[in-house]
């Protein structure tokens, strides 16, 4: 048996998760629904015979499981409305950009009990799995907490542009999100997080994104959680997390590569980060497979994502001023 899925938002990310389910031997593309014609027709160029839905709610009554890549706005409705229809939702994140509105929609979600994850894309990979086991072996040494940095020359990247709702203040910046992935990696190594103060810098228009966040983060323990991010300048994309030990650290590069010192220079580990990316998708879908059927698996839960939320907002609330 396969699971029969709908995507609806078929974006950069919507795109990508359906090149992965048409090639998993455990799902089939039942529908798919973007109002946008032209995201449409750059899937027409490539599935011909993709089988596009007049709307949202007919994607929905198509499927088993609802893959929400959507922009935020729309995203608890058709969470709702997939969760009423006894659909497993699958959400992109972040929830939504209103705290009260996402807590309401993990609540009802839970109340319904269908089957329900989030896209942390780094959350059944490799690189997490070695490095809470190196954690847990002792092999790292007492923990000293992680650095996050991330860097671009411009937001949206080149590669996002398309994605016009990036750069403006309502729902998008690099926060939301990249950060957020950084800050749910932390997290699910290192235990819950407490925001204990920010800054965060907006350009003069008040209607675009975040320029610059600065932020301390700390886990129940005390250990710290130290958050820079920048955009502007000519430079390479930069996004790091490197996880701290008393005997060996670990750093995440560009989401998927996984490098390791003793104190000296970071080297490479596990495998080449070409080959950890492209792993990334096939293993969040091995993990909505297991949630699908009930078994233990190691995506995001809609908690551990709003806890997530909640801290990006107040980070993102701190304009030119600590919290």
């Amino acid at each position: 048996m396969t699971h029969k899925a709908a995507i609806i938002g078929l974006g950069i990310m919507g795109r990508r998760m359906l090149a992965a389910m048409r090639a998993h031997e455990r799902f089939t593309v039942a529908a798919l629904f973007d109002p946008s014609a032209a995201a449409v027709a750059a899937v027409r160029a490539e599935w011909p015979e993709a089988p596009i839905a007049d709307n949202a709610e007919a994607a929905i009554d198509a499927a088993d499981v609802v893959y929400l890549a959507c922009p935020p706005a729309p995203r608890k409705a058709l969470a709702l409305a997939s969760a009423a229809a006894g659909k497993a939702v699958f959400l992109e994140k972040p929830l939504g950009v209103d705290v009260a509105e996402s807590r309401d929609l993990v609540a009802r979600l839970a109340a319904a009990g269908v089957p329900r994850a989030v896209n942390f894309t780094q959350a059944g990979g490799r690189p997490i799995a070695e490095v809470a086991r190196a954690l847990r072996s002792g092999e790292m040494g007492d923990a000293q907490g992680i650095d996050i940095v991330v860097t671009y020359a411009a937001w949206p990247r080149d590669w996002q542009v398309a994605a016009d709702w990036l750069r403006f203040a309502a729902e998008g910046g690099y926060t939301r999100e990249v950060i957020s992935h950084f800050l749910f990696l932390s997290a699910r190594l290192l235990g819950q997080l407490s925001l204990v103060w920010a800054r965060a810098d907006y350009p003069p228009d008040p209607a675009l994104c975040e320029s610059h966040v600065l932020a301390r983060l700390e886990t129940t323990e005390g250990l710290p959680v130290s958050l820079l991010g920048a955009v502007g300048g000519a430079q390479p994309d930069r996004q790091e997390v490197t996880v701290k030990g008393r005997a060996r650290s670990y750093r995440f590069d560009n989401f998927h590569g996984l490098l390791r010192s003793e104190g000296g220079p970071f080297a490479e580990t596990l495998a080449p980060v070409e080959t950890l990316r492209g792993e990334s998708l096939p293993s969040q879908l091995a993990g909505l497979d297991a949630c699908l059927g009930g078994r233990d698996h190691p995506l995001a839960t809609p908690e551990e994502a709003l806890a997530v939320q909640e801290l990006v907002e107040a980070i993102l609330a701190a304009r030119g001023g600590a919290v």
